[in-house]
């Protein structure tokens, strides 16, 4: 959790995970749980998220992830990503996915590019202030396969 303002609780994990599920349950899609496959270990989460209105360039519908540091570089998490977005394109039919993390988060600016994103812009997160280490965000950008 570096590149968050703070390490969660449990009870806002546990909050999290209520509202992933709920979002599941209201549109049919949102922030999967993602399992190992030899064991189904629980080791992250991977999904797509609507922002119709927090950002300059809301509405969008984000991808995003977050898995234990154990899983990281085993291609666990692009593999689940790419997933994501064939869902969005097949599924949804949706024209276009973003994706954005603070500036100093290059692991996940670099799944960013390995998904065939590319780089958008800057921008100030909303909801951190203007001094904090983690406010300049990177935004990036897919669409739908023609």
């Amino acid at each position: 959790m570096r590149f968050f303002p703070a390490p969660l609780t449990r009870e806002e994990s546990d909050n999290l995970a209520a509202r992933f599920s709920d979002g599941i349950t209201e549109r049919g899609w949102g922030f999967w749980a993602v399992e190992a496959k030899e064991n189904h270990a629980f080791i992250g989460c991977v999904g797509l998220h609507p922002q119709p209105d927090r950002f300059a360039f809301s509405p969008c519908t984000e991808i995003g992830w977050r898995l234990g540091k154990a899983f990281w570089h085993q291609g666990m998490a692009k593999e689940a990503a790419t997933a994501a977005l064939n869902y969005a394109f097949v599924v949804l039919a949706l024209d276009e996915i973003v994706s954005f993390t603070a500036v100093l988060n290059t692991p996940s600016e670099n799944l960013m590019k390995r998904l065939g994103m590319k780089r958008a812009g800057e921008f100030a997160h909303p909801a951190l202030a203007p001094d904090d280490r983690l406010s300049q965000h990177v935004l990036y950008q897919i669409r739908r396969p023609a």
